[in-house]
Formats: structure tokens, sequence, C-alpha cells
């Protein structure tokens, strides 16, 4: 009995004493991940619609990387300039036209679907929902949850549409001449390469959580972003883009042969003019030819004036609007911190 006992105590003994010799597994090691503390909960709270642009942003880059095979092909066995008939522009529409199109409309949405669905949710949802109320009860602070709210979001916009862009840029620049008739202003390309996307991008997403923070409602921050964004597309097409370069004037006598513009340019307008410069509309003195001939002989008008945009102004007047639309998104999102610090969210 007593050897039982001692055996007992010597083999309970000995295990008892395991643990202090390091016989037992170890602890495991703590979990590695790229986010850690608040960016990791934003990414936890809106994984879902991050991984959502994320992969949609990865299959159009692919799908640009793609169809970029039978662009080159194409250019390679017929050129990437227009010939004077205009045969090879023709042939290039009918097979490209298409897919450029359907690629630039894409690409110009894609601001807009990001500032819907996903800026204008972004602080709406929390406070609609009464989640964000939670933030006055932990020990965070409520400027570093709003600036991590802000901070990782907007940060995947841009990782997103700087790939969306240089993807394009690579897909059109070899056919620039061709794709969309050559029209690099009008035709999509300017909003869709460069930093333009970005920009637009950042500026209405930031503009739909401000309508998020101070509508407080989901559906309603949805539609006010909605119709800002085609507000600002209109405002941004028709009177800001054209005036972002300086525009070329090309003076020709009223009777002579037609203007002779640097490749790759976007006539912009057409005027009569005087010897020394004056202007009149493209429709003054459009009566009976004689009746015509003497308005013209009566006003001096003698030559005619297209103002048009050369090429090599497209990265300087797209850096300007990048610039004037970052401008735009600090102010914006300087008064939704101002927002968030100076009343209950």
């Amino acid at each position: 009995m007593d050897g039982t006992g001692g055996t007992l105590g010597n083999g309970t003994g000995g295990r008892a004493s395991t643990p202090a010799t390091g016989g037992a597994a170890p602890a495991a090691a703590p979990e590695r991940r790229l986010l850690r503390g608040l960016p990791w909960l934003v990414w936890r709270r809106h994984r879902t619609a991050l991984s959502i642009g994320l992969l949609v942003t990865l299959g159009a880059c692919a799908l640009f990387a793609y169809e970029r095979i039978g662009v080159m092909d194409f250019l390679d066995a017929k050129g990437s300039s227009p010939d004077a008939k205009g045969e090879l522009l023709m042939e290039f529409q009918d097979k490209f036209n298409s897919m450029f199109s359907s690629d630039t409309s894409f690409l110009q949405f894609v601001p807009a679907l990001v500032a819907i669905f996903f800026g204008a949710p972004l602080i709406a949802s929390e406070q609609e929902h009464g989640t964000v109320k939670l933030v006055a009860t932990q020990s965070t602070g409520r400027g570093r949850w709003i600036a991590a709210t802000l901070g990782l979001p907007l940060a995947i916009a841009v990782l997103c549409t700087v790939l969306l862009s240089a993807a394009f840029t690579w897909l059109w620049s070899p056919a620039r001449e061709l794709a969309m008739f050559g029209d690099w202003l009008g035709g999509g390309a300017f909003e869709s390469t460069g930093p333009v996307l970005v920009a637009m991008t950042l500026f209405l997403t930031s503009c739909g959580i401000a309508f998020g923070m101070l509508i407080k409602r989901v559906v309603a921050a949805m539609v006010a972003t909605a119709v800002f964004s085609a507000a600002t597309s209109l405002i941004w097409t028709e009177k800001v883009r054209v005036h972002l370069g300086t525009l070329r004037n090309y003076t020709y006598p009223f009777d002579g042969e037609g203007p002779v513009t640097p490749r790759g340019s976007i006539q912009i307008d057409d005027w009569l003019a005087t010897a020394d410069g004056k202007l009149f509309g493209i429709n003054t003195c459009t009566s009976p030819e004689a009746t015509a001939d003497a308005c013209r002989a009566k006003l001096g008008i003698v030559n005619r004036v297209i103002q048009y945009l050369d090429y090599p102004q497209m990265a300087g007047m797209q850096w300007l609007g990048a610039g004037i639309l970052l401008a735009l998104t600090v102010l914006v999102l300087g008064f939704v911190l101002w927002q968030a610090h100076r009343r209950p969210l």
C-alpha cells in the first residue's frame, strides 16, 4: 500500500513538473493581420463592399489586358494613324468602337457608383442603426474613429481607381488616334485615363459621405448623392472641361480651303472674323448669297477661324482638373471632420 502510494506520488509529481520543464506544447502564436485596431474593425464592418470593389477592379483590369491583345494585333497589321480617306478609321470603329464605348461608359460611371453605393451609406448606416453611439462608450476617441472610418475606404478607392485608370490607359494609348474617332476629350478617354478618374471618385465619394452624415438616412442620402453626381457630371462636361486648356486659333480665308489642324486636335468652335481679328458667330450673314456677300462686306468679314484643343494639352488639362477636384475633396472632408467634432453623430 505504501509502495502503491509512493508510486502514485512519484508519478503525479513527475507529471506535475512537466510544464515547469517545458514538456507541454507551447502556446499558439498570436495571429498576424495586415490591419489591426480600428482599420481592421472598419474592414470587418464593410468587407463585403470593399471586397466586391477589389474583385471588380481586378476583373476589369484583366479584361482591358485581354482586349489590348486584339487592338495591338490590328494596329500591328494595319497601322495606328488614320489615312486620308478615313477607311482605316471606319474599319477600326466597326471592330472596336462598341468595346471602347462600353469600357469608357463603365469607367465614367465608377465615381458615381462608388459615391452612391458606398460613400453615402458609410456613416449614414451607422447613424440610422444607432451603432455610431457606441463610439461614445468606448475608449476610442471620436476623431480616431472618424479618421479610420474614412481613411481605409478612401484608400481602397484610390487603389482601385489608380489600377483601372492605368490599365485603360495602357489599352487606349496605342490606338488614341483611332479609338472613339480620335476624340480624346468628348469620347470618354479624358475622364477614364490619368488622374481624373481618381480625383472624381474621391470628390463624389466624399460628397456622398457628407450627405449621409447630414441626412442620416441611407436611402435618402443615396438619392441625394445620385442627383448631385448627375449635376456634377453635367457641369464638368459643359462648363469646366473645355476651359482647362488653352484654345488654339487657326485662321484661313473665308473662301479658302478648309483648316489643317494638328493631328489629334479637337475642334471646339467655328467663327467668322474680320482682318483685325474681330469674331462673329458662324451663322452671321446666312441670308441668300447676294445679301450674305453684302452683309459680310459691310461687317468686314474676310476670314474663318477654327478654335481647337491639341492633344499635347491633354495631360496638363487632366492634372489641372484633378487638382481642382482634389482641392474640393479636401474641403468636403474637412467639413465632415468638423461636423463630427462639432455635434453628436
